[in-house]
């Protein structure tokens, strides 16, 4: 049943209203395919314009889903979502259709393949490039007896996530062995900004290079996969493609058989290639469908990358409702922040992973197109990239979500770290991001870059620190230097004209108490405030610090609050082994634990917290103002108020 809280919007869908699961599919003619392919899209898009989420990219493989579903045997057959964003179609297919207006929500539907919401995602996927790597996997499990031999291994994975070492890495491997394996590369020319690299400009002569723009249902080989009307102009097209210049496609000489490009919205085309290719295959083949994304709604397809990932939207009009804020966002700040320092010296350059409008870097690249290098989805290179680049005397930022970063571990300890480069790393989306769930938390940078030697791990206590903490790393040349900050609005504070270098490893007293110390980490210092006004109220005077470094730790300030304090809170937006951790290491080192002080670290829990809103996320992970009261009076042998059971 529909979720009572969410309008009913649907529009008429009489053929797809009978489809409960994809073996509903089999018995329908290919027009009456083509007409659940037209509904599904109305559907994806009424649904989508409820919940917000991503849009473009499922508008884009509406008719490829299908296709897919009714040719192949799901989930016997094991299909593969690379990223996942594009799955909210397959998901409506899949006997979920009753809860796809919760889509994103606190216990509604993932907006990603999710394995434990159904037995149609074999495969949770919410970052890009895996699928084909657990394809192969699935392949060999069959192989080897661990499934049914007869299953399919599908993996569907776009141009943009191509640009990914590990996509390579299984394609390599998958020609090596010879499995039965089927990719899908969905070609839209687009993942969420414009796809960058060799590899996007090959797909793009592989199609518009003659003979490939007059045969787009299947042009170059594998002839034997394509159906008898067609065979002979590809065998044509096969011989003239020889002697030409762009010779064998690179598919080919990594041992997969290449079928293609084909017209992905084609209903016809599609069906007749997959039919045939479930036949006939023995060995890897790859399929090039060529989409569009955001097919078939206007709004979308006109600005593709506005439309990747949406809010609540008028159907009609295609305007998207946005929260009103007088504050400015991190990621602008950012953006402003490091162009102000980039005017005042010239060997600050950008990098971004196919991010520039997620990371703000796009405003950058508009006054320094030549300073900034979006290097597509590509993390490890994106690190030693710029290893390579401050090794030669540049300033380079690496701008990464924190989720994203942990692709680039590696390369940060051996590229950065240990030859003690100054990369500078700005990590946005630090912290639960809310809808897009435990995936894609920032919940481990502090953590995994605390440990390494000679680090320097920042975090903004609100948007005016943040600027601070861009001139403190542009400023820093001694080695590696990191600053964190959260996805969406600041909190309204005073702003500079410009940030001013912060002194390396030190923190500051935002409010004076003699009782209890609050040491938040980030941007829960506006909590601690919170909090400490209910303390104060309960008669246990509360000093605030902002502790803006986890490494260096201000060693001063820490031993002061120890000292002067009969209880000491932690707090921030993080997983265990960060920040508390560092301060309770410094105090046992210190003796400082020997005197009787209580201590309480609050950080999140030992687990991956679901999506929902950020401040339900929060309350979840129990790092509010209400569980630093609750943790103080505990640490005090003091009853909890009323304010903090709440």
């Amino acid at each position: 049943m529909a979720d009572p809280r969410l309008p009913d919007n649907r529009p008429s869908t009489p053929l797809l209203d009978t489809v409960a699961s994809p073996a509903d599919l089999k018995g329908m003619s290919d027009a009456q395919l083509r007409r659940v392919a037209d509904e599904l899209r109305a559907e994806t898009i009424s649904a989508v314009s409820v919940t917000g989420g991503h849009l473009g990219a499922g508008l884009g493989v509406v008719e490829l889903t299908v296709a897919i579903h009714a040719v192949f045997d799901t989930p016997k057959d094991r299909l593969i979502w690379d990223v996942g964003h594009q799955c909210y179609p397959h998901k409506i297919l899949t006997g979920r259709r009753d809860r796809i207006r919760t889509l994103r929500m606190g216990g509604g539907l993932s907006g990603f393949t999710k394995r434990a919401e159904s037995a149609y995602d074999p495969f949770g996927a919410a970052h890009s490039s895996t699928s084909i790597s657990a394809a192969l996997g699935f392949a060999t499990a069959r192989d080897l007896g661990q499934s049914d031999r007869n299953g399919d291994a599908i993996a569907v994975i776009g141009d943009g996530a191509m640009s990914a070492g590990m996509a390579y890495e299984a394609l390599n491997n998958a020609g090596h062995q010879k499995r039965r394996l089927i990719v899908i590369l969905n070609d839209n020319e687009m993942s969420i900004a414009p796809p960058v690299g060799a590899m996007s400009d090959y797909l793009t002569r592989l199609w518009t290079t003659n003979p490939f723009q007059d045969f787009r249902a299947a042009a170059k080989s594998a002839e034997r996969f394509l159906p008898a009307p067609l065979r002979e102009g590809a065998r044509r097209a096969r011989e003239l493609i020889k002697g030409a210049a762009l010779g064998g496609t690179l598919f080919e000489e990594l041992g997969f058989d290449y079928v293609g490009p084909i017209d992905g919205h084609d209903m016809d085309s599609l069906l007749a290639v997959l039919r045939t290719v479930k036949a006939r295959a023995d060995g890897p083949v790859l399929i090039h469908a060529l989409t569009k994304k955001g097919k078939g709604y206007a709004p979308a397809e006109s600005a593709d990358d506005k439309y990747h990932g949406v809010s609540k939207f008028d159907v009609v009009t295609g305007a998207q409702a946005k929260a009103a804020s007088n504050a400015p966002s991190y990621t602008k700040v950012f953006a402003n922040a490091l162009i102000a320092e980039a005017e005042a010296d010239p060997r600050i350059v950008a990098v971004t992973g196919a991010m520039p409008d997620g990371t703000g870097l796009n405003l950058f690249a508009r006054r320094f197109p030549n300073r900034c290098f979006d290097v597509g989805i590509a993390e490890q290179h994106a690190v030693t990239y710029c290893a390579g680049m401050a090794a030669g005397g540049l300033k380079p930022f690496a701008a990464i979500y924190s989720t994203f970063l942990q692709r680039g571990y590696d390369q940060v300890v051996h590229d950065v770290a240990i030859q003690k480069l100054p990369v500078r790393f700005a990590i946005d989306r630090a912290g639960l991001v809310g809808a897009d769930g435990a995936t894609h938390a920032g919940s481990f940078d502090v953590a995994y870059l605390s440990n390494l030697p000679g680090f320097v791990v920042m975090a903004a206590a609100d948007e005016a620190e943040l600027m601070h903490m861009v001139a403190t790393a542009a400023a820093y040349d001694e080695g590696p230097s990191a600053f964190r900050y959260p996805r969406g609005e600041g909190v309204g504070v005073e702003m500079p004209a410009r940030g001013v270098p912060l002194e390396i490893g030190r923190g500051r007293i935002v409010k004076e108490g003699g009782k209890v110390a609050i040491l938040s980490f980030g941007t829960r210092l506006a909590e601690a405030m919170k909090a400490a006004e209910e303390l104060d109220a309960r008669g246990l005077s509360a000093t605030v610090a902002d502790a803006r470094f986890a490494k260096p730790l201000d060693r001063d300030l820490i031993l002061r609050l120890a000292r002067e304090h009969a209880a000491l809170i932690t707090v921030e937006e993080g997983a265990t082994g960060g920040f508390g951790a560092h301060v309770l290491h410094l105090l046992a080192n210190e003796g400082a634990l020997d005197g009787g002080l209580r201590i309480r670290t609050l950080c999140f829990p030992d687990a991956f917290i679901d999506q929902d809103s950020p401040a339900r996320m929060y309350e979840l992970a129990g790092v509010n103002a209400g569980h630093m009261v609750a943790a103080a009076l505990a640490a005090l042998g003091e009853a909890p108020s009323d304010a903090a059971r709440a």
